[in-house]
């Protein structure tokens, strides 16, 4: 194996995602090395997109416009499912999980039509348009994690979608603000249009209440998506029931302390300390053994459904 492209790829998660960093400590060796590399290659994307480094500005990534530089992810994307030499540590990562996992080529472009609807600065009318997007940035993140897991129940794989979902519900909540400041609103109008706020009205102090009303709201949406993926967990081997349930219980977190600081939720980012990790992280031991014995209930029909696709294409 290369161990050029793991050490990439831990350092992207370290430096990437303080809240999964510690969570993806509990796969067994070859599903963490495979998490970690596609980790990388979704990092490396959403930078790429947004000429970051790591979530930070960097002008070396900013060449081109946004839209060229789509294209290229598209065009690297292809060459890496069709076995051509990569270059670039995240792509070459990402040529190793799709070839060993198998994944479908159609999640990996589901992924990138996340960032093209960040590129046309798609607009989102209704609660159900915001879930489409968080399906493109997040859950097919969580089906392409499943499949690394072994996953291939199509019921096992709505769950991991689901916790996508709930998580991408959870950053846009805690990151509202900041993603205001980049020009960017995944609130749906109509809640703004209930508070009669525009996009811009994010930005104004004044405002601060009723944005957290908003933020509270989203966060008690994700609720029934964290359930739904919780339920999810007897699906899959302990090891990465163990790691998914901690990093449930990491990210809920975050949710939570973004609801209970209401209007002062964006005076500083909401995160978890170490301590708080620890304590998650047995109890993401307790329900991942929990679920060996526990006879998950059906998903509820009312939750939004991913598509499903019989011959590889699908209209959203």
């Amino acid at each position: 194996m290369n161990s050029t492209l793991m050490d990439h790829a831990t350092e992207t998660m370290a430096a990437g995602s303080k809240s999964f960093a510690t969570a993806s400590k509990l796969f067994d060796a070859r599903t963490r090395r495979s998490a970690l590399m596609l980790y990388a290659w979704c990092r490396y994307c959403d930078d790429v997109i947004d000429g970051q480094v790591l979530g930070f500005h960097h002008p070396a990534v900013s060449s081109g416009s946004a839209t060229q530089r789509l294209e290229m992810l598209k065009i690297e994307t292809q060459r890496a499912f069709a076995g051509a030499e990569m270059q670039e540590p995240a792509f070459a990562a990402f040529q190793e999980v799709a070839t060993r996992h198998t994944i479908p080529p159609q999640l990996a472009f589901d992924h990138l039509e996340g960032f093209a609807m960040d590129v046309r600065e798609t607009h989102y009318e209704t609660f159900t348009d915001t879930l489409r997007y968080c399906y493109h940035v997040a859950g097919v993140v969580g089906l392409m994690m499943a499949r690394v897991m072994g996953v291939r129940d199509e019921s096992v794989l709505d769950r991991a979608c689901d916790l996508g979902l709930a998580f991408q519900l959870t950053n846009i909540a805690r990151d509202i603000v900041e993603d205001a400041q980049a020009g960017r609103c995944y609130l749906p109008q109509a809640w703004l249009d209930e508070k009669g706020m525009r996009s811009a009205d994010i930005l104004d102090p004044a405002r601060r209440e009723d944005l957290a009303h908003l933020a509270q709201r989203l966060v008690a949406q994700a609720e029934p998506y964290y359930a739904s993926a919780r339920a999810g967990l007897s699906g899959l081997p302990l090891r990465s029931a163990w790691a998914i349930a901690s990093a449930h219980g990491v990210y809920r977190e975050i949710g939570v302390k973004v609801s209970a600081a209401g209007a002062r939720a964006w005076e500083t980012r909401q995160g978890t300390s170490r301590t708080e990790k620890i304590g998650l992280l047995i109890k993401g031991a307790a329900l991942a053994l929990s679920s060996r014995v526990e006879n998950p209930p059906p998903r509820s029909p009312e939750l939004w459904q991913r598509p499903r696709r019989k011959s590889g294409h699908a209209k959203l």
